[in-house]
């Protein structure tokens, strides 16, 4: 290939297909052996400078890539979907039927404390957020949903929810009540795994229990009446004579 026009054209295209950068000798493999791959790339780089794609040396090769100036403009936010806790989904549907709602309520009706950051989870999400607080002693804080609660559930209500039948015909309600905590529970799972079975226990090392012999004679406060009246008879007999 040996006009000049082809192999910038073949660099170009070289460049713009690959995944990575590309270094001086994989170009010149490419273009053979009279093509001046660095002259190319120079020539190259100069064409792109001030556009909208700009040709820069990149971890020892060369690589397409946009403008810095041009950064602010080019960013995307995307929605990123988060799998929730058994914990988050629970607390959610506290708030969501009994709004508005303490944290020491949502403990009450779940039957285990609340984990750290379950709250949180919910607000980021942008289902839950606190609304007041409640005018007892420690003043706590209320939460309630949200619009953006409705609008993901398909709501237009909160009389919109399901009623306790429809979750149950659905399989979607649990009546089975918790015993412990997630942390309680998490703790609990791992001593019962740390303790060895029975079987590995050394029981020659335990206290037995003490046998009896025939000497141990219990004492008793109380004599019986024969010996008294032995006792008594022996006096007697001692003194008669």
């Amino acid at each position: 290939m040996n006009d000049r026009g082809q192999q910038l054209r073949l660099v170009e295209a070289l460049l713009f297909a690959a995944g990575e950068p590309l270094s001086e000798a994989a170009l010149a493999h490419r273009l053979g052996g009279d093509a001046d791959a660095p002259a190319l790339l120079r020539e190259l780089a100069e064409h792109y400078d001030g556009r909208g794609v700009n040709l820069v040396p990149l971890a020892g090769g060369w690589a397409f890539r946009t403008a810095p100036d041009l950064a602010p403009h080019l960013r995307i936010e995307r929605p990123v979907a988060r799998k929730l806790s058994r914990a988050a989904v629970e607390t959610l549907a506290v708030i969501a039927y009994h709004q508005p709602v303490t944290r020491a309520e949502i403990e009450e009706v779940r039957g285990v404390a609340l984990g750290k950051g379950t709250l949180d989870t919910l607000m980021e999400a942008g289902w839950v957020r606190p609304k007041g607080r409640r005018m007892t002693l420690g003043r706590p804080l209320l939460w309630v949903t949200t619009k953006g609660f409705l609008a993901h559930f398909g709501l237009d209500t909160l009389g919109d929810l399901p009623a306790i039948d429809e979750l149950r015909a659905a399989g979607l309600l649990d009546l089975t009540p918790p015993v412990l905590g997630e942390e309680a529970a998490a703790a609990a799972e791992g001593a019962a795994r740390s303790t060895p079975p029975l079987s590995d226990y050394n029981y020659s090392s335990f206290p037995r229990k003490r046998e009896s012999r025939s000497s141990d004679v219990p004492l008793s406060l109380d004599p019986s009446p024969d010996l008294i009246r032995g006792s008594r008879g022996g006096e007697d007999g001692n003194g008669s004579t």
